[in-house]
C-alpha cells in the first residue's frame, strides 16, 4: 500500500512509529527522490538503509514493506521535523529558506512512552529538534547525515547510539 502524499503540495511522511519503538530517528524533510518513491530515504544513494541492515546484520530491505518490517523488528522509529514546506528542491539549505510546519513531536512522544531515544539523521533536523523542542525531557543527538552529500559519513557514529538503545 502506498503512503498518501503529495508532490505538489510537499507534504512530508505519517511517523513510522509503534508501541515497541526505543528508538525515534529523525530527519529534516523527505528528499524529491523519497517524495517520489513514497517512503523514507527513499534516493538509492542514500546510506540509511544499508546501514541499518549492516548494524543489525540483515538484508538490505528492497521494498517499503521490507523496510517497515526491518524498522519494527529492530524497534525503529522514523519521522521527520518538517512535515510540510515549500520546498523546492532536496536541500536543507533550500529547506531552511523555505516556509515550514513542524510536526508534532511531544504529542508522539508522549504517545509512545517506549521511546528512549532520539537520533537526528543530520545537522539541520538536530537544529530544528532544538529550535522548537528544546524544553523535551529527551535528547536529541545529532548524528552523520547518511546523505550521499555527506562526505563525512561514519557508519560507527551510527552503531554505537544505535546499539545503546536498543
Amino acid at each position: 500500500m502506498k503512503e498518501n502524499i503529495d508532490l505538489n503540495n510537499n507534504i512530508g511522511f505519517e511517523p513510522l512509529i509503534d508501541n515497541d519503538s526505543k528508538i525515534l530517528i529523525l530527519g529534516s524533510f523527505p528528499s524529491v527522490k523519497s517524495r517520489e518513491n513514497l517512503f523514507y530515504y527513499g534516493h538509492p544513494q542514500n546510506r540509511f538503509w544499508k546501514m541499518l541492515a549492516y548494524i543489525f546484520n540483515e538484508n538490505q530491505p528492497k521494498s517499503i514493506e521490507e523496510k517497515k518490517e526491518l524498522c519494527r523488528k529492530h524497534k525503529i522509529a522514523l519521522w521527520d521535523v518538517v512535515i510540510e514546506s515549500n520546498l523546492k528542491g532536496s536541500s536543507d539549505l533550500a529547506l531552511k529558506k523555505s516556509n515550514y510546519k513542524i510536526a508534532n513531536i511531544p504529542t508522539l512522544l508522549k504517545n509512545h512512552p517506549s521511546i528512549n531515544g532520539i537520533l537526528c539523521n543530520g545537522k539541520f533536523s538536530f537544529k530544528l529538534y532544538n529550535s522548537y523542542f528544546a524544553d523535551l525531557k529527551i535528547d536529541a543527538i545529532c548524528m552523520p547525515s547518511t546523505s550521499p552529500a555527506n562526505a563525512r559519513f561514519d557508519i560507527t557514529i551510527w552503531e554505537n547510539e544505535i546499539k545503546k538503545r536498543i
